[in-house]
């Protein structure tokens, strides 16, 4: 590498002295809930008015969970689990085949969830190369507005699941780029 080539390296998006959250990448490692994870795949969200939210894939070694980060004003974040959507009960998914349309409530793991919101969005995976993908999402939250339920509807009969819990940014520490 000669002199001029050191001034041609590609220069990271980030502040180097103050990595947060949000500037995370697929091969970056941080601490979370006691464990080192790492960025196996990065996702982009598009939910329109120039509205966009990311989602990480993260693993430890023995688990594999969805880092969910929202910045709009403020940082929302949330680690998930995918889930099969007949853990909701069966009627979820009867609903959802013959009506297209979410329950108000559902129970999850002897919990009660509400729907919060419906999102009709595109989804982006870079590293694949694909063209961005239609969807629509539902978020359902517990009464403590902690805990959350995600269905998406990917095609028209076919749907995915997800559940976990908000987290708060002081929660991710210790984050490395690759």
């Amino acid at each position: 590498m000669g002199f001029t080539d050191f001034f041609k390296r590609k220069q990271p998006k980030y502040d180097t002295t103050n990595i947060r959250v949000t500037d995370l990448d697929v091969g970056f490692v941080f601490e979370y809930d006691l464990s080192s994870w790492e960025v196996q795949a990065s996702y982009e969200y598009d939910w329109g008015d120039n509205y966009f939210s990311k989602e990480y894939k993260i693993n430890n070694g023995s688990k594999t969970l969805f880092l969910s980060v929202e910045d709009d004003d403020e940082i929302s974040l949330s680690v998930c689990d995918k889930i099969k959507v007949r853990e909701l009960g069966e009627k979820v998914l009867a609903d959802l085949l013959s009506d297209q349309k979410p329950p108000t409530t559902l129970t999850y793991k002897d919990k009660k969830y509400f729907l919060d919101q419906e999102s009709p969005g595109y989804f982006n995976d870079k590293a694949r190369g694909e063209d961005w993908v239609e969807f629509i999402s539902w978020d359902f939250v517990d009464e403590s507005g902690e805990y959350i339920v995600t269905i998406e509807q990917w095609d028209e009969k076919e749907f995915e699941a997800s559940a976990g819990k908000a987290i708060k940014e002081f929660e991710i520490s210790n984050i490395l780029p690759k």
